[in-house]
């Protein structure tokens, strides 16, 4: 298999601790070979302050599988790279969005096999003028280089629960304004197309919750769960896609429930991340579906207070790294 990029994120961040954490777990936890794509001065006096001895070699043009073994590979992107643990410049946006994009077009290109992408901080991004929510919508407007628009969907992954949130990064005021049966089957058809596909789950099973408490209460407690998602689900059902909902939200995640679904599509951010980030906090792998690559990224943030301290936990990342290949292996498979 080919290597995995593995983006920089924002370099203040605990990022470039994880990364190295992760690469000196290689033989420990079976982390598949993996490339930074980053500045090699900085990742040494990162290590350094870390006290990690690492050897560090260049990725351009060489075998990454047989130099993973021996070095942490890293390829340059062309932006010096100078923020402090817990204190990004000048350069910090540049260096995480070059990174970004310098992997999509290796993996387009077909350099590397998937995307594994580190926390950036979006409000530095934003000062820089970043235009986009988060990486999600980043990587859909990059993966549109064709001219064909994509439609983004973040799945949160784990052994415990997959869930999908099908309004993201907006407030819950404009996700509840924004909602739409359209809206819901088209997530839902990404999602079940993706699971076949990258995923290999046959006839996935797909448990649609509700928007209000109770999923509306036959409307007693709001209208749009008979409006908007029931109609929804019906379409899905009509299509032969084997979705259930809309399903009080409250009752969707206990364990026997899980047992019965193999995603859970949820209309709001938090309505989904909640449940998994309780149940799955250090393992659970954020995914980008619906994109003509793989994407995955450990679901956590940047945490500037630990950053550079060696007490990042690099468990996410691992994971997210060998849910990349596991993927991108099975899409090979196909």
């Amino acid at each position: 298999m080919k290597p995995l990029a593995l983006t920089l994120g924002e370099p203040a961040g605990i990022g470039p601790d994880i990364a190295i954490a992760a690469w000196l777990r290689r033989n420990s936890d079976d982390v598949p070979p993996f490339y930074l794509l980053g500045d090699r001065a900085f990742i040494a006096a990162r290590a350094k302050l870390l006290g990690v001895d690492l050897p560090l070699a260049d990725a351009a043009g060489g075998d990454i599988s047989r130099i993973f073994t021996e070095a942490f590979p890293i390829a340059a992107t062309g932006h010096p790279t100078t923020a402090r643990p817990g204190h990004p410049d000048d350069n910090s946006a540049a260096a995480a969005i070059g990174s970004i994009r310098q992997a999509v077009t290796d993996v387009v290109a077909g350099h590397a096999a998937a995307i594994v992408t580190n926390p950036i901080a979006k409000s530095v991004l934003y000062r820089a003028g970043f235009a986009h929510p988060g990486h999600t919508e980043f990587l859909a407007e990059l993966a549109a280089s064709d001219g064909k628009p994509r439609q983004p969907v973040m799945l949160l992954w784990s052994s415990d629960l997959a869930v999908v949130p099908v309004t993201i990064h907006l407030s819950l005021r404009e996700a509840i304004a924004t909602l739409s049966s359209p809206m819901i089957v088209d997530t839902v058809r990404i999602v079940v197309s993706d699971l076949q596909s990258r995923f290999k789950i046959a006839r996935p099973r797909i448990a649609v919750s509700g928007l209000n408490p109770h999923a509306g209460e036959d409307g007693s407690l709001g209208t749009e769960d008979q409006t908007i998602v029931a109609p929804a689900v019906a379409t899905l059902r009509a299509e032969g896609i084997d979705a259930r909902g809309p399903l009080p939200a409250d009752t969707m995640f206990h364990e026997a429930a899980r047992r019965t679904y193999d995603c859970a599509i949820c209309m709001y951010h938090d309505q989904a991340l909640i449940p998994v980030k309780t149940l799955a906090f250090d393992r659970a792998v954020n995914v980008t579906l619906g994109l003509p690559f793989i994407r995955t990224s450990p679901d956590h943030g940047t945490a500037f207070d630990i950053a550079g301290t060696g007490r990042a936990d690099p468990s996410s990342l691992v994971a997210a790294l060998r849910l990349a290949a596991q993927m991108a292996n099975a899409t090979h498979s196909a």
